[in-house]
């Protein structure tokens, strides 16, 4: 049976127990899902982010490239339920500290939408923590919505942009042709 291609999104903000600090978690995800069947074809070094919300712990976040024959909808429970298994909670407040977060970030069929799950996931384009892991092992992976490769999503969101004239404090020539400070 052919397999599909996923990216998927790993975070971590708290210690696990067993595993020990989120990075350490997040190399626990890898092989848990491994030992589930998911083959992984590549996977992003981790990094540190801020939080987004609540929490006041920084993340570890990375991502991987991976092979699997089931379909989204089997693929999301297959992670909530690894979710479940490193201890993580499914009700409370969004966006707080969590042990494990794994995300659909994209899959080789384009889109797919039910009441459960939205693929391409609805924010990985606003998100640096996703994009730049994700690019890292699949620059060339297109967003099935915009057109855009992971590169040029990640060259986006990242770029610096120039302040506006006044807050850089640049000189402009009065009407009679003198230099004055805005």
């Amino acid at each position: 049976m052919p397999g599909h291609r996923y990216l998927l999104a790993l975070g971590s903000n708290m210690r696990h127990a067993r595993y020990g600090r989120p990075r350490a978690v997040l190399a626990a995800a890898r092989r848990a899902l491994e030992d589930q069947g998911i083959r992984i074809l590549a996977s992003a070094s981790v990094i540190r982010s801020a939080p987004v919300g609540p929490s006041m712990r920084r993340y570890a976040n990375g991502a991987v490239l991976v092979d699997s024959p089931l379909e989204p909808e089997a693929m999301l429970a297959l992670l909530k339920r690894t979710e479940a298994a490193f201890g993580r909670v499914a009700r409370g407040q969004r966006w707080r500290a969590r042990v494990l977060d794994l995300d659909i970030v994209l899959w080789d069929g384009g889109c797919w939408a039910s009441d459960a799950l939205l693929i391409p996931h609805p924010l990985f384009r606003e998100r640096d923590f996703v994009l730049g892991p994700a690019t890292a092992i699949a620059p060339a992976w297109r967003d099935p919505l915009s057109g855009l490769s992971l590169a040029q999503l990640n060259a986006r969101l990242t770029r610096r942009r120039p302040l506006p004239r006044a807050a850089r404090g640049e000189w402009a020539l009065s009407s009679v042709g003198r230099a004055t400070d805005f």
